[in-house]
């Protein structure tokens, strides 16, 4: 068999299409929640705190020099770590509420297929070897 035919039936498997997808669609997202942070949640949350800009919070700890060409600024820039925490707990929110909803669903068919949610009671042979493993585990604590 050779590497391409290897290749061609790893990319065909399922699971890595859909990883695939995910990944394109998580990057799209990424830019959905950026302009949902940047230009609808902070403008209100800015105009609150009389016009501060969370993106240009920093804690300077060496400012730059006007007359070198040089950037030589050091700061901590907590500003956009507030933003970038913003941005994950939108995310974060999102994908709770599309799991949630993606296990309602699959709730839903079982219920409507009669598959039950428990499992079926063990063989006989297994609950002998439970009681043993029990009986044993009592035996040394005795």
């Amino acid at each position: 068999m050779s590497v391409f035919t290897e290749f061609r039936e790893f990319i065909a498997r399922g699971n890595v299409v859909d990883l695939a997808v995910g990944v394109i669609v998580g990057a799209s997202f990424n830019d959905i929640v950026k302009s949902l942070v940047d230009d609808i949640v902070m403008p209100p949350i800015g105009l609150l705190t009389s016009g501060l800009d969370f993106q240009n919070l920093q804690l300077v700890l060496k400012p730059d020099n006007p007359l070198t060409r040089a950037d030589e600024l050091v700061a901590i820039k907590y500003g956009h770590f507030i933003n970038i925490s913003l941005k994950f707990l939108i995310v974060s929110w999102v994908v709770f509420w599309l799991v949630k909803g993606v296990n309602t669903v699959r709730r839903w068919e079982a219920e409507q297929s009669g598959v039950p949610d428990t499992p079926p009671a063990p063989p006989p042979q297994e609950r002998l070897l439970i009681e043993i493993r029990d009986l044993l585990k009592a035996e040394r604590k005795a």
